[in-house]
């Protein structure tokens, strides 16, 4: 029987199946039902006479053929996106869906006007901004791009400086006008600590008490840095915590500033293989250009 032939489109399928790696959130994408996601491609491995992914706990995760197919596909995308473009004679416009992987402080604090401005002038285009803390699933396929606090150092990835950010340790403005004027950490040895649960810290960069040494070691803990933020506003402790954070809550000071501070960097991390992807690209710089604006104090 004579094999079917492959078009564009059943490789616009395959790398919606391999960026999402679940047949409902790439027929999301697609403006496909997840049956008819699946059926191209069967129909696509059917024709290649190759197996392009398993199926496991994970999702459809590529196999060695999938991933020979990753970069020739994402060759025709680029080029059928440019040709889109020449041909319509007017700026590109985006489209389709770029998950951005982000910790939720960052998502919070820095990304929404970004996201609001793409969303704006690309109206096909979906932004999905998830809270995926480690860099590590962009190797999973379950987000375009990440952003971290640490590059990571394996992996067929792309890393981008975004720029510094300082920390510092805040308490609730009326506590420490409470108490005689500060002059050494261990002078706030009674109050709580508010920081990450040690063991779900997922980033060493994070790990702020280890640098004070241990002192007020946090008995307050969550891996989410709202919730810390939350704790500190409640009066309930000290509280390490981004300034990007703080200004946003003048309730929150901080304490012995020009001893505690910490630097610590955020990065873009993506694909390589997405380098010639437009929407990919275009959001990636998009995000990067805003988060600093805000980190510089410079945003509207």
């Amino acid at each position: 029987m004579q094999k079917s032939s492959v078009r564009w489109d059943d490789f616009r399928v395959f790398l919606a199946v391999a960026r999402r790696t679940r047949l409902r959130e790439a027929a999301r994408g697609l403006d496909l039902d997840p049956a008819t996601v699946g059926r191209r491609i069967a129909a696509l491995e059917e024709a290649l006479d190759a197996r392009l992914f398993d199926k496991g706990p994970r999702g459809y995760v590529l196999t060695e053929a999938g991933q020979g197919l990753i970069a020739f596909a994402q060759t025709m995308e680029a080029q059928a996106d440019e040709a889109a473009r020449r041909a319509g004679g007017v700026p590109e416009r985006l489209s389709g869906v770029v998950r951005l992987g982000a910790p939720d402080g960052v998502s919070h604090y820095l990304l929404i006007d970004a996201c609001d401005m793409l969303s704006r002038e690309n109206p096909d285009l979906r932004v999905e901004c998830v809270s995926l803390p480690r860099s590590s699933v962009l190797s999973r396929r379950e987000a375009d791009l990440a952003i971290s606090v640490s590059p990571p150092t394996a992996g067929r990835l792309t890393v981008r400086k975004i720029a510094d950010f300082d920390l510092r340790l805040y308490v609730r403005d009326d506590i420490l006008a409470a108490r005689p004027p500060v002059e050494r950490l261990s002078d706030l040895s009674d109050l709580r600590g508010i920081g990450y649960i040690s063991d779900m810290v997922f980033e060493r960069e994070l790990d702020y008490y280890a640098l004070l040494g241990r002192q007020n070691e946090p008995s307050l803990t969550s891996n989410s840095l709202i919730t810390q933020r939350r704790f500190c506003q409640a009066g309930a402790g000290l509280c390490i915590l981004p300034d990007f954070v703080a200004r946003d809550h003048p309730e929150l000071v901080a304490v012995l500033p020009d001893e505690i501070r910490l630097t610590r960097s955020f990065y873009m991390i993506r694909h390589q293989d997405d380098a010639r992807v437009a929407r990919i690209n275009r959001v990636s710089d998009a995000i990067v250009e805003r988060m600093q604006l805000a980190l510089s104090n410079g945003l509207p």
